[in-house]
């Protein structure tokens, strides 16, 4: 048995540092979710589906303003996509990026309004 532990060894040191990191992430989210999934049980079906609802409403709210969702969503979020707001496009693809006189001749035509008193 000792023979098998070396070679296991050995090839553990040859396992780079980050993929080890990586297999120690994903064993604390296993048990992180394990006690939650017992404590879960436990809880007030009332509040899981609200804490639930919150945290989906979040989640898909995010995916509607960046269009960062998973690819086989993208067409439910496209069609609830409409009522909510989305990122800015990026400066460079704005018209009048590379002219800063544009923004500053927009700026000058606003038109500008005198607030009378109605009071007589």
């Amino acid at each position: 048995m000792l023979v098998f532990a070396a070679g296991v060894w050995e090839k553990l040191r040859n396992v780079p540092p980050k993929n080890l990191g990586y297999l120690g992430m994903a064993i604390l989210v296993l048990i992180v979710a394990i006690f939650l999934i017992k404590h879960v049980a436990k809880m007030n079906r009332i509040i899981f589906v609200i804490i639930s609802g919150t945290i989906m409403v979040v989640v898909t709210l995010t995916w509607v303003y960046q269009r960062n969702e998973p690819k086989f969503l993208s067409p439910v979020v496209d069609l609830i996509a409409p009522f909510f707001p989305s990122t800015p496009p990026p400066l460079s693809k704005r018209p009048d990026a590379g002219d800063p006189a544009a923004a500053k001749k927009a700026a000058a035509t606003v038109p500008t309004t005198t607030i009378r008193s109605t009071a007589y």
